[in-house]
């Protein structure tokens, strides 16, 4: 947990000061509270590795590649609207922390729940909570509808869509023009633009690893021919979850992958590279 930044250790007692953002203020905000809350041991950050953080291929939506001197423009930008700053550190490159807890208003699972529409826009409820779960444990689908009511009386959440399986979800952060496209792109039944796909399993993988053992492992009867579909609904049922799980860890290499590639960055910047 980023305890630095978390609300303990600020005035919660102010209005928060939030307004729409650009996309690529939007990008290096959620990169900063990602990072605090994810390995703390890395913030605050260097220009450099909230660019690495920026362009990272996993966990982003739309792609980026911002140039050094645009992240810098944009911290500058993110610093008048007082969602950042620039701290005093020991090394010879300045660093950067983020304000956001006050600054929209929120808790330590709300700034979770932002922090993943920040960087992959919207989103399935049942993506959402699996992704937000990295930072803050979000038990189910109930406790994640708790923590977007929450949100949403607080106008940083729009429902792009109605409730219901696949119900998707968006921060309100977007610069107005922006916003009006998502609305049209969703009433119209197509969003091209956004990062919207099939819903993600709120199984952790040790029971979808369990579930799968015991579908493939189950003794399977020699049936008459007109009642051969239970067996391949069986099979169905183990390839989709072996498949899940398999995602799973795809998504757990590339989060290792990604941070390995920030400690390099940061590595360079201590070394003056």
């Amino acid at each position: 947990m980023d305890i630095s930044t978390s609300p303990s250790a600020g005035d919660t007692g102010t209005a928060p000061r939030w307004r729409p953002l650009s996309a690529r203020e939007r990008r290096v905000l959620g990169v900063l509270v990602e990072k605090a809350k994810t390995t703390p041991s890395g913030y605050p950050m260097t220009i450099n590795a909230i660019r690495t953080g920026a362009n990272q291929k996993s966990n982003r939506a739309p792609l980026m590649e911002c140039e050094a001197e645009e992240i810098e423009q944009t911290l500058d930008d993110l610093r008048e609207k007082g969602a950042v700053a620039e701290v005093i550190s020991d090394g010879r490159v300045p660093k950067y922390r983020h304000y956001a807890y006050d600054w929209l208003g929120v808790d330590k699972v709300e700034i979770a729940v932002m922090t993943e529409l920040l960087l992959r826009g919207a989103q399935t409820e049942g993506e959402l909570r699996g992704r937000a779960s990295r930072m803050e444990r979000i038990a189910d689908l109930s406790a994640l509808r708790e923590v977007l009511a929450s949100l949403e009386a607080k106008k940083l959440i729009v429902r792009l869509t109605p409730h219901g399986r696949g119900h998707v979800i968006s921060h309100a952060l977007y610069q107005p023009a922006e916003l009006e496209k998502l609305h049209r792109q969703f009433s119209s039944g197509v969003a091209d633009d956004v990062s919207v796909g099939a819903e993600e399993p709120s199984t952790p993988a040790s029971q979808l690893r369990s579930a799968a053992a015991n579908a493939t492992q189950a003794p399977v009867a020699t049936p008459p021919p007109a009642e051969a579909a239970p067996v391949a609904g069986n099979q169905t049922a183990a390839e989709n979850a072996l498949i899940a799980e398999l995602r799973l860890d795809v998504d757990e290499l590339k989060d290792d992958l990604d941070a390995l590639r920030r400690e390099v960055a940061e590595l360079r910047d201590a070394l003056g590279g």
